[in-house]
């Protein structure tokens, strides 16, 4: 790793052809209000590390390109349509250079002081490692459960029955969430975490190649961590490195809400048979079910039980098809 003294010392990002401890990733959609905060805490963080910077926005309305123009040594990529994230992740990766490791963020994260030097520090401290996912906090502070099981049928049938709210202490069989505090408190081996911050070792991204897109948004990392570790490397969760998340920077609706049960379904199907499958179908339509006074879980529900309407979800689009 770079450290200071060196001539990234002034904060600079690294240009195309410069060695990087890091090349970031932020995928943006409509992020002006988030972007810039997260570049000057990048550009703090790079005076300790060499870090190249690469945006890549998905058609954003907003002023977001305009934001980034004026980091005029962050690498913007106009992907041309709105390619979701998986898609915004890729058309990256062809420009990470020569680096050690790719690190993917969220435009909507505050990256706190330290947080990318220890990720690159529990990186480099033991081979087995292909991930690092940082602590994750929200707007009050407090411990975000970033940490995830892979997904069952009896976490599906525990997380309908009980949510996010009701029997947080549950066995980690009824959940795909580790709502364990003690989770939160030491470094150790996860299954898989939130995709808004993870740092990847530069070989794991290279052998790994491209996230799978037939993910728009939601449940791409579930496949990208269970590839990194059907690989042979494990995902470490080192919770000395801290950033914040505003959460919901993306935005929400209706059909984005039916678009995660939908993927969550997806990727079940990927990986298990028909039987196992209709189990957890059934089981994410429970939890639809024991919601439906509310419009949008109405709405879910019935994407979720049929699957002709699935083509109708939000999907990868470029300018020509937006026209």
């Amino acid at each position: 790793m770079t450290s200071l003294g060196t001539d990234v010392a002034d904060g600079r990002f690294m240009a195309a052809g410069e060695h990087a401890d890091a090349s970031i990733i932020v995928v943006t959609y409509n992020s002006a209000a988030d972007i810039g905060p997260l570049l000057d805490d990048l550009r703090a963080s790079a005076r300790l590390h060499a870090l190249r910077v690469l945006v890549v926005d998905n058609q954003s309305s907003d002023d977001t390109v305009d934001v980034v123009a004026t980091y005029p040594d962050a690498l913007l990529i106009e992907s041309g349509g709105n390619l979701g994230y998986a898609g915004g992740i890729n058309r990256a990766l062809r420009h990470t250079g020569s680096c050690d490791s790719v690190l993917i963020l969220n435009p909507d994260l505050r990256v706190r002081p330290g947080a990318i030097g220890r990720l690159l520090e529990a990186l480099a401290s033991d081979d087995r490692v292909g991930v690092v996912v940082p602590r994750i906090l929200d707007h009050d502070g407090q411990d975000y459960p970033s940490l995830r099981f892979e997904p069952s049928t009896m976490g599906v049938v525990g997380d309908s029955l009980f949510g996010r709210t009701l029997w947080r202490g549950r066995p980690c069989l009824l959940s795909e969430f580790d709502y364990r505090s003690g989770s939160y408190r030491y470094a150790h081996d996860v299954d898989w975490a939130t995709g808004a911050a993870m740092l990847i070792r530069g070989e794991v991204a290279h052998r790994l190649g491209d996230w799978d897109e037939r993910f728009f948004l939601y449940s791409e990392e579930i496949e990208y961590f269970r590839r990194v570790r059907d690989s042979g490397w494990v995902a470490r969760y080192e919770p000395t490195a801290v950033v914040e998340h505003r959460l919901g920077g993306s935005g929400t609706s209706p059909a984005l809400a039916a678009l995660m049960a939908v993927n969550r379904v997806r990727y079940v199907e990927m990986h298990h048979g028909r039987a196992y499958s209709a189990v957890f179908r059934a089981g994410v339509a429970l939890g639809e079910v024991l919601r439906s006074y509310d419009r949008t879980h109405r709405h879910t529900l019935a994407m979720v039980l049929s699957r002709r309407k699935w083509s109708a979800l939000p999907k990868a689009t470029t300018s020509a098809e937006q026209s």
